[in-house]
């Protein structure tokens, strides 16, 4: 069964200043040692959590997706992270999932942060992004969607025989900048998603204080099935790179099937608007 190299990159951001993000982190991209199929950047990464979208917003064809396009096919990686983007007058909070060949999906953060005003400048989005490597699927969230479950939730779709269906996902990867201040919130949510959803869960956040003076102490982690910690960070930046195992994944589903208990739900899309 296929195994899986994931690269999280936990760093300080130059607040606003997207050149010096992309040099910073190009360079830090380029070294990573050894191979590596996906590497996470952080929420906004290009920016820090900005609430000044109409200085920063670009088109799907502007200067970041370029970079990213051209870092992921000179590393051979696939890259991930998020940015703002404006499209029809509207701005979001996307996560661009970029494969090496210049192909590429997104996913618009669902759950805008009210708290920092991110509902009143950003648009949310309503559809999830569930994307698919060697095998592996790969469910992709911004920061605040932590904190709701159901939109994350692992469905179990029953066959017309009434027999349980297949697991929807391996692994999710949350990109972030989440304070220190409510750190243990992120710690403990991120354990578990994985335990309640029996999958693996990706957490990338930033370090360091950002332009409103919030500390980030990083945190990022990575946690397995059973809601154990293989790696996590605090306080510095990080680049670390985790090999994924599917046999333990499969295992641990087979031994405690409880994925198999779960209750059908939709989403209904007439609520997302």
């Amino acid at each position: 069964m296929s195994s899986l190299s994931v690269t999280t990159v936990q760093t300080h951001l130059h607040w606003e200043d997207k050149a010096a993000n992309l040099r910073m982190l190009k360079e830090k991209i380029l070294s990573i040692p050894q191979q590596t199929e996906i590497v996470i950047l952080p929420e906004m990464f290009s920016t820090g959590f900005s609430m000044n979208p109409r200085a920063f917003a670009e088109k799907m064809d502007g200067d970041t997706l370029r970079w990213m396009k051209a870092v992921s096919a000179q590393k051979k990686i696939i890259l991930t992270g998020s940015v703002i983007i404006e499209e029809d007058g509207q701005y979001f909070n996307r996560l661009i999932w970029m494969l090496p060949d210049g192909n590429y999906g997104y996913y618009n953060k669902r759950h805008l942060f009210a708290y920092a005003a991110e509902d009143e400048q950003y648009t949310a989005g309503n559809k999830r992004l569930i994307a698919s490597v060697k095998g592996w699927k790969i469910n992709l969230q911004i920061c605040y969607d932590l904190r709701f479950p159901v939109w994350v939730r692992q469905k179990n779709d029953r066959q017309p025989e009434g027999k349980p269906g297949i697991p929807e996902y391996d692994l999710i990867i949350y990109v972030a900048n989440w304070p220190e201040s409510r750190n243990h919130a992120w710690k403990t949510l991120l354990q578990a998603r994985a335990i309640e959803n029996q999958c693996y869960v990706a957490g990338v956040n930033r370090v360091g204080k950002d332009g409103n003076g919030l500390y980030h102490s990083g945190d990022s982690m990575i946690v397995n099935p059973l809601g154990e910690t293989i790696y996590t960070k605090a306080d510095s930046e990080d680049v670390h790179t985790t090999i994924l195992h599917k046999e333990p994944l499969e295992a641990i589903r087979k031994q405690f099937p409880f994925w198999k208990d779960a209750d059908p739900f939709m989403i209904d899309p007439k609520n997302l608007l």
